[in-house]
């Protein structure tokens, strides 16, 4: 069997044919499956500090509790920790207590009380199906759903999946 002659042509097309795919599978990836962010602001601390880049998964909006959601809501980008999901009783009280269906959340990753933000949200609240309450875990100063409401699920952009320190860049 006779080998087949390689033009000059077949080297660059078959390059340029490869460079394509590849553009175009990391355009899927990153434009619909994963995505890319800067934490907005410190509402996340510890955790994540302003500026640090996030990689989260944009096809996962069922959250459960402790999962950290992308969101934008009033046109704002915020980053939250799930506290509570549809049907759940969220309360905060006067002792700056979480209380999810009636009973204290411990969250060993929070290191600050949960104060009530009067004026925004009446406790205690009753989420509905297919609502979720975020909560940042700089409790005292984050901007979360006792500042906003509860956050639909067609407001939630993703799952974060790691965080990128932006110190060393």
């Amino acid at each position: 069997m006779k080998k087949k002659d390689v033009g000059p042509m077949d080297q660059p097309q078959r390059f340029l044919f490869h460079a394509l795919f590849a553009v175009v599978v990391l355009w899927i990836m990153f434009g619909h499956v994963f995505g890319f962010i800067h934490a907005p602001n410190n509402d996340m601390y510890p955790r994540i500090d302003s500026g640090d880049l996030l990689l989260y998964y944009r096809l996962d909006t069922d959250m459960k509790a402790q999962d950290i959601a992308v969101l934008k809501k009033n046109n704002t980008i915020y980053i939250g920790r799930v506290v509570a999901q549809g049907g759940d009783v969220v309360d905060i009280t006067d002792s700056e207590s979480l209380l999810v269906n009636g009973h204290a959340v411990y969250e060993n990753n929070i290191f600050y009380k949960t104060p009530r933000l009067e004026g925004f949200v009446e406790y205690p609240i009753t989420l509905e199906e297919g609502t979720y309450f975020i909560l940042a875990d700089q409790r005292e100063t984050g901007e979360d759903s006792r500042y906003y409401g509860t956050v639909s699920k067609e407001e939630i952009m993703g799952t974060v999946i790691t965080v990128i320190r932006r110190t060393g860049f």
